[in-house]
């Protein structure tokens, strides 16, 4: 057994059994990436890592897999979950996640090829845990699965605590032990006592109000998506080939790639990011202000580059003076956990009116953004109204 004292949980017991892996390079490599990407340069403090996090839910996990009683088997395969369930992140997070699915077909859960390799392997075998069964708890497929991978799961409880806690933005307070304590299993459902309503409400609280102060700064989302379009320019000759090494790469080994970069459009927003000379809003609207929003929304960096270039065309500029961001909507937070009233059980959303106001919160949270270097914006914010079909702004608007 070894101790790590963490700033969020205070000592952290890591069993005997999986210091291998806590000792892995897989694992070892999460040092050196960001928890929020971008976010450290709007929040100094953000330089938490992936690593610190995946202790975090790794003693969680464990807390509500002994407080489920589950059995030994399954508590060692959920707390492994929990070390385990980042390692699949490339550069920056989910910075990049956009690309590998486009390009790759992957996502950062999937991980069953790095917890069959070689020496990892062979780690996990003497420990007795099963690769297949870790993957089914990351991926969502496993009747335990909502632990690690749920409405109200360890994963949330401890990155709202941890990002809160390191950005000093005082909207992630979670009582992750009370929420644990109300917590029990019926079959394959997890059950919440009525006693833990509050704290389950505190959670989905703290993840609306950590939207649009943290996850979706505006400073954080053109800073990567300056990164995205130059990793994408880095591998355009051969991306299927040249993408796997990025996200192999750490926070710090990416950014000296495209340093070194023979596209000198590559180096110069490498710089930039380095420097802090970021593009600007020359567009930032609600999706009331959007005509045609649904036609827009699909989370695609493909498509969002081929917006970029009709409005680059339209406004008479280079398509690399232009970043189009339009983030997926928001889904409504649809909580499967049955919430226990005396003799019956009750879904959260009826038990808490919170649920439909905080779901009416983070639809008026979305925002499409249009970027541009600085002496551009006016015009770039012209074009786009047009080619993105935004409605014109009211005269108070305008005062505003």
């Amino acid at each position: 057994m070894k101790s790590i004292k963490d700033p969020v949980h205070g000592y952290i017991q890591v069993d005997s059994s999986l210091l291998p892996l806590l000792d892995s390079p897989l694992v070892q490599r999460l040092r050196y990436i960001r928890q929020l990407g971008f976010s450290f340069l709007v929040y100094p403090g953000a330089h938490h890592t992936r690593f610190e996090h995946s202790l975090g839910t790794m003693h969680l996990a464990h807390a509500l897999a002994e407080r489920l009683s589950l059995t030994d088997s399954e508590t060692r395969h959920v707390t492994a979950a929990g070390l385990l369930h980042d390692i699949g992140h490339g550069p920056f997070s989910h910075a990049i996640e956009g690309l590998s699915v486009e390009i790759l077909g992957k996502k950062h859960t999937d991980i069953l090829g790095l917890l069959n390799e070689g020496e990892f392997g062979e780690s996990l075998a003497r420990a007795d845990l099963d690769p297949n069964i870790i993957h089914e708890l990351i991926d969502g497929s496993h009747p335990c699965s909502g632990i690690i991978h749920g409405d109200l799961d360890v994963d949330r409880m401890d990155y709202l605590l941890r990002d809160a806690h390191y950005t000093g933005v005082p909207y992630g307070t979670v009582d992750a032990m009370r929420l644990i304590r109300a917590m029990r299993f019926t079959g394959s459902k997890i059950l919440l006592d009525e006693s833990g309503v509050q704290a389950a409400e505190s959670l989905l609280i703290a993840r609306t109000l950590m939207r649009p102060a943290v996850y979706y700064h505006h400073v954080s989302r053109i800073a990567e998506k300056m990164f995205t379009l130059a990793v994408f320019e880095h591998i355009r000759h051969s991306p299927e080939t040249m993408l796997p090494s990025i996200l192999q790469a750490d926070d710090g080994a990416c950014m000296q790639q495209l340093l070194h970069s023979d596209n000198p459009f590559v180096v110069s927003l490498a710089e930039s990011l380095y420097e802090r000379r970021l593009y600007k809003r020359a567009l930032y609207v609600g999706r009331d202000n959007v005509r045609e929003v649904h036609q827009l929304t699909s989370e695609s960096f493909l498509k969002e580059r081929y917006l970029a270039e009709k409005v680059a065309e339209e406004a008479g500029v280079d398509a690399k003076e232009v970043l189009v961001d339009i983030p997926s909507f928001p889904r409504d937070i649809w909580i499967e956990v049955q919430v226990q009233e005396k003799s019956c059980q009750s879904p959260l959303e009826e038990v808490s009116p919170l649920v439909t106001t905080l779901n009416e919160t983070r639809r008026s949270q979305w925002r499409l953004g249009v970027y541009a270097p600085i002496g551009c914006t006016d015009v770039v914010s012209d074009a786009a109204r047009r080619v993105l079909s935004i409605k014109p702004f009211t005269r108070q608007e305008r005062l505003l």
